[in-house]
């Protein structure tokens, strides 16, 4: 159930703010419970209402406290670097209205599935109290992107602080509802200002918390987002200070599976990226390093996978066993018009169709537009047409005797 469009976030990779607006857009509590009981009243209805929220669950009736200011604010985010002092944050219409929800005839459970922005929800206790509570089904979305203070920068998101102090207040309101929760928080690889140091960062975070993302977010330059401006260019728009952007797809790999450095198969990409920032104390059996000094048997089987399709495709190998011709430059295209068939996807070797090279036809002059099938010295499509007698006509036929000259160009 949608209860509220629109984001004052401004997070750079998001356009959620061009394309829904600034400020919230909230619906009314009569139409949203309307809703609900229309849901309730289904005959295949088992009594669980999945999400109440939107694009973040808990700006429900946000927004500035001074609407004379509101109108002529050009402020990107209303919470970022800090949260603006006239800002509107109190959660108590969110609360009512889950509140109500749950007393609808027929629901039994109400479950917040979207995202929750962590730095407005734990300005109320009583919120995450009920949260915990009433509305998570085991896993709550959190996103705070990164832990490096550059990549968040760029993000325009909180500080690694901000989600450490969110994560022990919803423990400790889990705890007093008697549940088992868990926050499920969202990471990206490959944006501007991400670099193999500040992905290294990141996953000494990740290991140092137990935390295995098994779904990886890969930033991808959209319509309308600062940070695809920042991707094209370099630069900040705001300061135009540079900024390091990812763009090859091997540097993108590498910067994933620093992410996901406990998958045996990533083994030789971390290994190679760590050696490469001088970060060889994460290699071993240490408490604190990433991956072991021998590589496991599932990355030696990967590898010996990958040089069996570089070795039917004709590509070359890096000298970690990593196959160079997967890691061309994303954006660098094909000399030659061709289609390419995924080596996963399809079961083989990925395969190139060249376009032919063709010759049209000149009038007025010889060529090899006017060869002879399968006379074309040059390697290309010979011509199409029947070949021409000794009277010079198609297929020997008649002659049509000689032209006549063209007249002078006036």
């Amino acid at each position: 159930v949608t209860i509220m469009r629109g984001c004052f976030g401004g997070c750079t990779f998001c356009s959620i703010t061009m394309h829904q607006g600034r400020i919230i857009q909230s619906r009314s509590e009569r139409s949203i419970l309307a809703e609900v009981e229309r849901v309730a009243s289904q005959p295949d209805f088992k009594g669980t209402i999945s999400d109440v929220g939107g694009p973040t669950a808990n700006m429900y009736k946000m927004r500035c406290t001074r609407p004379e200011i509101e109108a002529k604010c050009r402020r990107l985010s209303c919470i970022h670097p800090t949260i603006c002092p006239l800002l509107g944050t109190d959660h108590g219409p969110t609360t009512a209205l889950l509140a109500k929800a749950r007393a609808v005839d027929g629901v039994e459970r109400v479950h917040v599935a979207s995202g929750i922005r962590m730095d407005l929800a734990a300005r109320d206790p009583a919120y995450v109290d009920a949260l915990a509570r009433h509305h998570v089904g085991g896993h709550l979305k959190v996103a705070p992107e990164h832990v490096s203070a550059v990549v968040l920068t760029a993000m325009k998101k909180p500080t690694q602080d901000t989600f450490e102090a969110f994560r022990e207040v919803f423990a400790a309101a889990s705890a007093r509802a008697g549940k088992e929760q868990y926050l499920v928080p969202y990471f990206i690889a490959s944006h501007p200002g991400s670099t193999p140091k500040e992905m290294i960062e990141l996953a000494v975070f990740l290991k140092r918390n137990g935390y295995r993302p098994r779904q990886v977010q890969d930033f991808i330059p959209a319509p309308m987002d600062v940070a695809t401006c920042m991707w094209h260019t370099g630069l900040d728009p705001f300061t135009l200070a540079p900024v390091q952007t990812c763009k090859r797809l091997r540097d993108r790999m590498v910067q994933r599976a620093l992410m996901q450095f406990f998958k045996p198969e990533n083994w030789f990409l971390v290994r190679r990226a760590l050696l490469d920032e001088g970060r060889g104390d994460l290699i071993g059996s240490g408490r604190e390093c990433l991956i072991p000094g021998d590589p496991p048997p599932e990355a030696l089987e990967a590898r010996r996978r990958a040089a069996e399709r570089a070795a039917r495709s004709g590509r070359a190998r890096g000298p970690e066993g990593e196959d160079d011709g997967a890691h061309d430059d994303a954006d660098a295209g094909s000399a030659t018009d061709a289609t390419y068939t995924h080596a996963e996807d399809a079961g083989t070797s990925p395969t190139v169709a060249p376009t032919p090279r063709t010759f049209g036809y000149r009038p007025h002059r010889s060529g090899a537009g006017r060869r002879d099938v399968g006379s074309d010295p040059a390697g290309g499509t010979p011509d199409r047409r029947p070949a021409r007698g000794p009277d010079r006509s198609p297929g020997g036929g008649p002659s049509r005797g000689p032209r006549r000259p063209r007249p002078p160009a006036r």
